[in-house]
């Protein structure tokens, strides 16, 4: 296939660049007291919606790869769907297709971690994020693994739980260590099997670390999963309900490691010999952990000891470093993105975020692969992000991202740029308001200062978001307010802001608009004609 691009008769291409802004966790809500997008002051984001180039896209469920539009958007498969220009069958979707027609099982991988803890008369363990928000996991397919395990003659599980009140309600641990408890003691009793959880601690402190952003949570999980090492307790029940009441205020994502003992003794430390699955299908925050058991010599942190295990993850949650060694379902092979065909055509782009989001405009943009596709013709620059909590600092690195921005901008040498300001989502998690409406009022002005210097230059800026979060902080049951942490299922916004505009395009009618059709809008916009198997642009030229 070529990738060379036929240019756009008829179409003044703009002097300046073409802009992505991506206010991540930016959706459109009920604009009432739970929509902390519309309760911040917005002047900037008010005026661009009331544009003629504005509208909302679908960016959640089957619109970006998802099992079911019951399904939350997320950030990765967000930006997958943004860089690839179509839809793929994503890492949820994947990893239940392969459990309901046992593919997973029938591989030799899943024959050699059985098959290595019957020979040894060692122990299965399964780590992973315990909560149905499928976004990182799901709890069914744990269980599915639980099962399969009692059948293929599995004595001795270990499961390693960490706590989500992120994609799920914020304070729901107990409702899915119940669920888990209930599981294991049945197959115990039925397949005279020894299933417990051995450990476990809030996702935000334990393990699930990012973009090497603190390693200080994979060596904590490290600690509390594989050396026993954390508060002790009798059951995990028993941890949550304990951090839950020394703590009236802390959610589960926040909760501390554990280990669960018994006669004093830790019940499920990681030892030789052992077989250990990652059961997490995204890749951002299992790296880390996957890269502490895979590598003989690592420098991280002090690992104290060294299993000698048979470790897999889920998926291989990085294609191009071929991060883990071994892994259960292969991801979706992403081809033809848009930072591919940019770099084939020699168009000079960058992409900046902080930390948080850095990998977004990268790795996920570029269709799961890290590095540059060109490293001539692109420019990626991360940010450091803050390791506080997001509430304490909601403005988080957006003005250093926006002068940064207007300094590339201003190069003159860059034809497409694209950016992501995490203060949506990252704050939004937090279900703090005050600090969710002042994370989207920072966000606002840096949307002004971006505007101003693209119109200084002559070129178009697209803003939109990846999934919704900001805009629905919590929601009525049995009717109580509960703090909401995770994405919503509400559309997103998509503007285009050209000065130089005299009405040579407009916005056409699809039946289904999503994330999947942005690639082809922003080459129409550079003035080229997008490839043919790219989902439709939104834009039509008169």
């Amino acid at each position: 296939m070529s990738l060379q691009f036929n240019k756009i008769k008829n179409f003044t291409v703009r002097p300046g660049p073409v802009l992505l802004v991506i206010l991540d966790g930016v959706g459109i809500g009920k604009q009432d007291e739970s929509d902390g997008v519309f309760l911040a002051k917005t002047p900037c984001l008010d005026q661009l919606f009331k544009s003629p180039l504005y509208t909302t896209l679908k960016a959640h469920g089957q619109a970006v790869g998802m099992p079911s539009d019951d399904d939350m958007g997320n950030s990765e498969v967000g930006h997958n769907a943004l860089g690839a220009g179509r839809v793929f069958a994503q890492g949820a979707t994947l990893v239940s297709q392969s459990i309901e027609k046992g593919l997973i099982f029938n591989t030799p991988l899943w024959q050699q971690l059985v098959n290595q803890v019957k020979k040894n008369n060692s122990t299965f363990h399964l780590i992973g994020l315990l909560s149905d928000g499928n976004v990182h996991s799901h709890i069914n397919h744990l269980f599915a693994i639980l099962k399969r395990c009692a059948l293929d003659g599995v004595k001795k599980i270990r499961i390693h739980v960490l706590l989500d009140g992120r994609d799920v309600f914020e304070r729901s641990a107990l409702t899915y260590i119940e669920k888990t408890e209930n599981l294991l003691k049945e197959i115990n009793q039925q397949n005279l099997c020894d299933y417990c959880i051995a450990s476990g601690g809030g996702r935000m402190v334990t393990t699930m670390d990012r973009y090497n952003a603190d390693w200080s949570i994979v060596k904590r999980g490290w600690d509390a999963h594989v050396l026993g090492k954390a508060k002790k307790f009798k059951s995990a029940a028993e941890a949550v309900s304990a951090y839950y009441q020394a703590d009236p205020k802390i959610t589960d994502q926040y909760l501390d490691a554990f280990v669960i003992e018994k006669d004093g003794t830790p019940v499920g430390r990681v030892e030789d010999r052992d077989a250990v699955v990652f059961f997490n299908f995204r890749g951002d925050r299992a790296i880390e952990l996957s890269r502490a058991f895979d590598e003989k010599h690592f420098d991280q942190f002090d690992r104290e000891r060294y299993p000698d295990v048979l470790f897999a993850g889920m998926m291989e949650y990085d294609g191009d470093l071929h991060i883990p060694k071994h892994y259960l379902v292969n991801p979706p092979q992403i081809d033809h993105s848009i930072g591919e065909y940019l770099c084939a055509n020699k168009v000079k782009s960058f992409a900046i975020s902080e930390t948080q989001k850095y990998g977004h405009v990268t790795y996920f943009w570029n269709g799961n692969k890290s590095g540059y596709i060109c490293r001539d013709l692109e420019e990626y620059i991360e940010i450091p992000s803050d390791k506080i909590r997001f509430d304490q600092a909601p403005k988080m690195k957006a003005f250093e991202i926006t002068e940064k921005t207007i300094e590339l901008v201003k190069r003159g040498n860059f034809r497409f740029g694209r950016l992501n300001f995490p203060n949506g989502d990252m704050v939004g998690h937090t279900g703090i308001p005050e600090a969710i409406i002042a994370s989207v009022e920072a966000v606002d002005v840096c949307c002004r200062r971006l505007i101003e210097a693209m119109e200084q230059v002559k070129g178009i800026t697209v803003i939109l978001a990846d999934h919704g979060n900001a805009d629905e902080m919590f929601e009525v049951k049995n009717g109580k307010k509960i703090t909401k942490t995770s994405h919503s299922l509400n559309p997103v916004p998509f503007v285009i802001v050209d000065s130089s505009y005299k009405g040579e395009y407009q916005l056409t009618s699809l039946s289904k608009r999503g994330l999947s059709n942005v690639a082809a809008t922003l080459l129409n916009l550079m003035g080229f004609e997008a490839p043919k198997d790219y989902d439709p642009s939104l834009i039509t030229f008169r």
